[in-house]
């Protein structure tokens, strides 16, 4: 029985995790900024991801990041995603592709399982945890867990498809497949007969299929709707594993915007200060190997225009005025 014990232990131990992600040129910096922190705090993983544009594909290449596969879009796209793929905006189509890139990774690299990461999550510990703690379940989800003034789980959703994973195995690839075909069917930024882009389909998941698995980690699923309900400079209860930075924006004149949800210092010392520096000093980076491209989606921003003025009064007497010169960090 201990020698038993002893060998998953060291299985465990060197097991290699995979996870998969998309993003264009415009989210570039924010996808590298969530590789390179798995890569600090993750010793065994291979991460798969999707460029979808061909300057991020370019560059991406011309990266040669380790641990790292690029699929390109020529790869990936099939006859279902194509055909509905003029039907959708940009982020409408990324969104429809979710399902697929797991699958496309779990059937052309014969992976045991794949983990999808959002672009814009940050990794301040090892996400193993979080995929561990599914043990014999074959799908791994993660609640919004909102703040109470946030919640929006009727229109949003319950779940966040921020970090999920799939096994392959036969439970696993059942709701792996119908999530695909959902998606492809309907995926649009708006909601619709109770669906919201790939999101909604999830919230029925637990009584609809056999082996999902709600994520009770405190520490994964941090986010702006909810990180009031976490004192993230004393709360010992929980460690921190990842931080999802939605919403956030770089903006013209040097400026930058947190989202719209409110936040304290600790949360802007803690988090995004330096989330802020560390893209700054990617983009730096990258500009010894191309100068003429943003890799950042700059946003226009005119300060004084009266609707951005009126927007910040309004934001400003509700305490979620997060734009804010660079230069403060």
């Amino acid at each position: 029985m201990i020698c038993i014990w002893i060998i998953l232990f060291w299985l465990k131990r060197f097991a290699v995790y995979s996870y998969c992600t998309l993003f264009d040129s415009n989210y570039l910096t924010r996808g590298l900024a969530m590789f390179e922190s798995l890569k600090k705090h993750s010793d065994n993983f291979h991460l798969y991801i999707f460029p979808f544009d061909d300057k991020s594909d370019v560059l991406l290449r011309k990266l040669n990041l380790d641990s790292v596969t690029v699929v390109s879009l020529k790869e990936f796209e099939d006859k279902e995603l194509l055909k509905v793929k003029d039907s959708r905006t940009a982020g409408e189509y990324c969104w429809t592709c979710t399902p697929s890139t797991i699958k496309f990774c779990i059937e052309t690299y014969n992976l045991d399982d794949c983990t999808y990461l959002d672009a814009d999550l940050f990794f301040f510990s090892n996400p193993a945890v979080l995929i561990d703690e599914m043990g014999e379940e074959s799908v791994l989800i993660t609640e919004h867990r909102y703040t109470p003034q946030y919640d929006q789980s009727a229109t949003s959703g319950i779940y966040c498809v921020q970090f999920i994973t799939f096994k392959n195995d036969e439970n696993g690839m059942t709701v792996l497949n119908w999530w695909r075909a959902s998606c492809i069917e309907w995926c649009y930024a708006r909601f619709e007969d109770g669906k919201f882009g790939d999101q909604k389909y999830l919230d029925d998941w637990t009584t609809k299929f056999d082996g999902i698995h709600v994520l009770q980690n405190l520490g994964g699923g941090v986010a702006p709707w909810n990180v009031q309900q976490y004192d993230l400079s004393c709360d010992k209860t929980f460690t921190l594993i990842f931080y999802h930075f939605h919403n956030y924006k770089l903006l013209e004149n040097n400026r930058i915007e947190m989202g719209t949800y409110i936040l304290d210092e600790n949360d802007i010392n803690i988090l995004y200060k330096p989330y802020t520096k560390h893209l700054e000093r990617i983009t730096e980076e990258l500009k010894k190997i191309d100068l003429e491209n943003d890799y950042n989606g700059v946003i226009p921003y005119d300060s004084f225009n009266w609707k951005n003025i009126l927007r910040r009064i309004k934001r400003t007497i509700k305490g979620n005025y997060n734009i804010v010169n660079r230069t403060e960090f």
